[in-house]
């Protein structure tokens, strides 16, 4: 249960018990009520923190998209080959990482930003920013084509509609093209 005196721990809580309601509930199914409710706060506790829906909503998108930064960042300071090393970092965080891999635990927030127009916003931007802080190690068409057919793999994987090869064996593919030489 959260406590209103550590804001920070609360508005985590909130997010957290967002995640987990939206996982089994979907996001259609994701009521204010019920998110403040598991987080152990008033209605007016989650007011406090997220003045609207689409504010806890966009709220948990961003938050996704911080552990994704974390563990992209984890695996770009562990690859020591400079081409393509965004691009490896992405397709093995979208097929194989804690986020949003083989358990895929972040899937609602993630497919919310494609379908809710200011969430694919958020997503835009963030993906615009990173492919900018990049652009000299992995622009280029081939590199575009890895990271665009690693996310219909794993669209595919979270929503299994997949009749090819498994998220592992996409994962290993993937890596293979897009290493340098």
């Amino acid at each position: 249960m959260a406590t209103t005196r550590d804001p920070e721990r609360t508005r985590q809580a909130l997010l957290d018990c967002a995640l987990r309601l939206a996982l089994e509930r979907g996001l259609a199914g994701l009521s204010l009520q019920q998110v403040a409710r598991a987080a152990g706060v008033t209605k007016g506790g989650l007011f406090h923190h997220f003045a609207s829906r689409d504010a806890l909503l966009e709220a948990m998108a961003r938050d996704f998209l911080d552990r994704l930064d974390a563990e992209i960042d984890a695996r770009l300071a562990a690859d020591p080959a400079r081409e393509g090393r965004f691009t490896r970092a992405y397709v093995a965080a979208m097929l194989g990482g804690e986020v949003l891999g083989e358990a895929a635990p972040f899937a609602a927030p993630a497919l919310a930003m494609l379908a809710e127009p200011g969430l694919r916003e958020v997503w835009s931007g963030w993906i615009a920013g990173r492919l900018a802080r990049h652009a000299d190690t992995d622009g280029g068409t081939r590199l575009a084509m890895i990271r665009l057919a690693a996310d219909g793999a794993w669209l595919a994987h979270v929503t299994d509609a997949s009749q090819g090869p498994s998220a592992r064996e996409s994962l290993a593919e993937l890596l293979r093209m897009s290493s340098p030489g």
